[in-house]
């Protein structure tokens, strides 16, 4: 893992920020200065440098409200002149932390989304994924009932649970 930021390495209290539906925005958008210190905080408590590569990368996991590819950040993060090699090693890096998790839903891609790392019971989510668009939704408000967590007991140890079926707009 890399060393620690510098005190000289400071970045400003507000910077450009992804809006979620679109690639990085100019001085319209902005994140909260709580977020950015937030996410800076978390990339050196996972014992790396918050450069802006990796600043940038968490901040667009964390606003997105699905898991994203990586050619998905790489878009967005191309508008600030991060390449693709640059989005790939720091979503791996990111989830090496244990800042992102990474989640293959059954097409061959990876996908990432943030890890809460001050919720200790942040262990995973269902997902919904669409058999006619491909779009995925995170069902984190859903959870197992205790029958079923006993009888998933029977045959193992449960990692991850994934729905297939059609979206409302494919319907």
């Amino acid at each position: 893992m890399e060393s620690r930021d510098s005190p000289a390495d400071k970045s400003p209290k507000r910077t450009p920020a992804a809006s979620p539906s679109g690639p990085v925005a100019g001085a319209d958008k902005r994140v909260a200065v709580s977020d950015l210190e937030r996410a800076r905080t978390d990339i050196r408590a996972a014992g790396f440098r918050a450069t802006p590569a990796r600043i940038a990368t968490l901040l667009e996991i964390r606003n997105s409200p699905s898991p994203m590819t990586h050619a998905e950040l790489a878009d967005r993060l191309a508008v600030n002149g991060f390449d693709k090699a640059t989005a790939f090693r720091n979503l791996n890096d990111l989830a090496q932390g244990g800042l992102l998790r990474r989640t293959e839903l059954g097409d061959h891609v990876w996908r990432f989304e943030a890890i809460d790392p001050a919720d200790d019971h942040d262990l995973g989510h269902p997902h919904f994924v669409c058999v006619d668009c491909g779009q995925v939704t995170c069902l984190d408000h859903m959870q197992l009932n205790v029958d079923s967590r006993r009888r998933g007991k029977s045959f193992g140890e449960v990692t991850e649970i994934l729905l297939r079926g059609h979206c409302g707009h494919c319907q």
